[in-house]
């Protein structure tokens, strides 16, 4: 009977068999997260994740559309996509359009007389447009101030991209950049869920942040309505 008891007690503590595919990415331990809250290791984890959706996206569209990658001068894809990635990372502005930020390159990307490279100025507007949106900073420590407005603005500017990025035509008629896929040989969306993630995670940290504002009062509500005296030591 014990034994039977305990062979039943392992069972329901062992691990969950391992799956396999990708999972839950924490960050190493480092000096700076001392200055960092709960809060803002959530925020400073969303936006690492969205620059490597926007990274992801960068390929993607590389792939679908070579005639792109080859206005970079790089040898090959591969060399187009690691550059690409550099310029998400370093907050770089295409050469071209020096002096433009954010949503204004996006205009630029998705205007049918442009001649650049579409993709970069694509993604790099996008990336630009959503670090813009969190105060310019892609870590965030307690003396930070983000305004949940503004990441809600960069989740819809991410929607209406995506839904230029399918319609905006040439004057031939053609896409500007082939992205999303339907058709009797293949299906790819990949680009729409790309999109959907982004616009989850935007739309999560800006709820976080008007609920962190409003927790700030409600708090502060219930320490004088239950005479909470605060800690001194």
């Amino acid at each position: 009977m014990i034994l039977t008891a305990g062979m039943g007690l392992a069972a329901c503590t062992s691990p969950a068999p391992v799956t396999h595919g990708e999972g839950p990415a924490a960050e190493d331990m480092s000096f700076d997260q001392l200055a960092q809250t709960d809060f803002n290791r959530t925020v400073t984890i969303a936006m690492r994740d969205n620059l490597d959706s926007l990274a992801r996206l960068l390929e993607k569209l590389y792939r679908r559309n070579p005639r792109e990658w080859r206005k970079t001068g790089a040898p090959d894809l591969d060399a187009a996509v690691r550059q690409g990635r550099k310029a998400i990372e370093s907050g770089h502005t295409p050469a071209d359009l020096q002096g433009l930020r954010d949503i204004q390159i996006l205009s630029v990307s998705l205007d049918p007389q442009y001649q650049g490279d579409r993709v970069a100025a694509f993604v790099l507007g996008l990336a630009d447009m959503v670090i813009q949106s969190h105060g310019g900073e892609t870590r965030f420590y307690v003396s930070d101030v983000l305004d949940a407005r503004h990441v809600y603005n960069a989740a819809r500017n991410v929607e209406i991209a995506a839904w230029l990025l399918a319609s905006r035509r040439d004057e031939h008629g053609n896409p500007l950049l082939l992205a999303n896929e339907m058709s009797d040989e293949a299906t790819n969306l990949s680009f729409e869920r790309e999109f959907g993630q982004l616009v989850g995670r935007l739309d999560l940290v800006a709820n976080l942040l008007d609920e962190n504002v409003r927790r700030v009062g409600i708090n502060y509500m219930q320490g004088l309505l239950f005479f909470n005296f605060l800690p001194v030591r």
